[in-house]
């Protein structure tokens, strides 16, 4: 169906190619959850979102920002320099948080108030490295359309990432397995896309002149879009700390996963086509001054696909998670119950948002995500203040977020309409 669906257009062809790659790499995880779920505990995933979650933070800025602008100028040559630009900021990023970790290490443990973190704080700020490698690296071959290498990176990423967390799992059990496979499968992917820069004459073309003349050009990334990227991040992440402190790990770790699972579409299907539509709409943008039909178009197709598939998934996932995970994992099906709705809803608008990017909206992008921010903290504040239970807390996150990002949607169609 989805073949059909994406035959014809350059813009088809190569969405297919990334979710063809995307459907492998996922299938991989989804296959072995069922035994994941029987050798690591909830507590164990608990850790993992801690992790992930404090990783993502500092990943997220880690680059200035500065990876995005890889996409936008016409000459390759300054889309070098600007990689770059964003590998010596995210080195030096790297160095000063473990910097931070080695000397603070208690004090943040004590701040997450959670125990079995400290030890696995000491790889954050090589989690943080090698994703911002890998976001420069990523935007780099979306440029130069090396989508097959995206693809085969992906899957060679997810047959290293679940080998190494099943392998661990059973020999020594415990958080390290799921830790190691996450670090080792980020390694293996930069290592795949990094050889595509050997096509390029990169000593030729790095001039240091340029690179500060660039990051001035571009200097809108880390003023506005690093701050909209941060409050992106933390607004996604942020639940992950204060359910751990309210809730307890366990409670994270069902959540966490079941964050995941329903995550999967997006990072299947809807990556795939907020990657080619930033690629595609950039170039229209370039054109003929308007990005409209790129987005009209990658619109109807996240729509089309995400509408039926969340509406029957809303009616089986509980089922899916009993018989899939195992009867201890009942509870996370409640959870993902709870969530469909706001996850069909991001799966739509999460990928069409860098056309803020693309029409130089940057302030208007970090200002969105700062309210969104603001949400999550005020549900926060008034669940506690009201004592909801988790599952009440849950109702109330999905019908304000479902109701910011279709406003969002709403906000970004107007801009681009006027524009065309």
């Amino acid at each position: 169906m989805i073949n059909r669906f994406f035959k014809g257009s350059e813009f088809s062809r190569n969405v297919l190619t990334l979710i063809t790659g995307a459907s492998i790499a996922q299938a991989i995880p989804i296959a072995i959850s069922p035994i994941l779920t029987r050798i690591y505990t909830p507590e164990d995933f608990g850790i993992l979102s801690l992790f992930a979650t404090i990783s993502a933070v500092f990943g997220s800025i880690v680059n200035g920002r500065y990876e995005l602008a890889i996409m936008l100028p016409k000459k390759d040559s300054d889309a070098i320099n600007l990689l770059v630009l964003g590998f010596a900021i995210c080195a030096v990023i790297s160095f000063l948080l473990g910097f931070i970790v080695f000397f603070l290490n208690e004090n943040i443990r004590n701040l997450l108030g959670n125990q079995e973190i400290e030890f696995w704080l000491y790889f954050v700020p090589v989690a943080v490295f090698l994703t911002g490698v890998f976001n420069l690296l990523n935007y780099y071959n979306v440029r130069n359309k090396y989508y097959k290498d995206i693809r085969n990176a992906a899957v060679s990423k997810s047959i290293v990432g679940a080998a190494s967390q099943l392998s661990i799992g059973v020999l020594k059990g415990g958080v390290v397995g799921l830790i190691t496979g996450q670090l080792l499968s980020q390694l293996v992917a930069n290592s795949r896309l990094i050889k595509n820069l050997g096509r390029k004459k990169i000593a030729v073309s790095v001039n240091k002149i340029k690179i500060i003349a660039l990051a001035k050009k571009y200097k809108d990334f880390p003023r506005f879009t690093l701050w909209a990227g941060l409050f992106n991040t933390l607004s996604q992440n942020i639940n992950n700390v204060i359910i751990s402190m309210f809730y307890g790990l366990s409670t994270l770790g069902y959540y966490s996963f079941t964050e995941r699972v329903l995550g999967m579409p997006a990072s299947l299907i809807g990556s795939a086509i907020g990657k080619v539509y930033f690629q595609e709409a950039s170039k229209e943008q370039q054109e003929t001054g308007s990005a409209y039909n790129s987005f009209i178009s990658a619109s109807k197709k996240l729509v089309l696909i995400g509408l039926p598939f969340y509406f029957v998934l809303y009616f089986v996932v509980e089922d899916i998670f009993y018989y899939v995970f195992g009867s201890d994992w009942l509870v996370a099906g409640s959870y993902a119950k709870i969530m469909v709705p706001f996850f069909m809803v991001r799966f739509v608008v999460s990928p069409l948002t860098v056309t803020n990017q693309i029409n130089k909206k940057n302030k208007l992008g970090m200002i969105w995500q700062l309210g969104l921010l603001g949400l999550y903290l005020t549900v926060i504040y008034l669940s506690d203040y009201l004592e909801l239970s988790f599952e009440e807390f849950l109702n109330f996150l999905v019908v304000v977020l479902s109701v910011y990002y279709m406003f969002f949607y709403i906000l970004i169609y107007s801009h681009v309409r006027i524009r065309g």
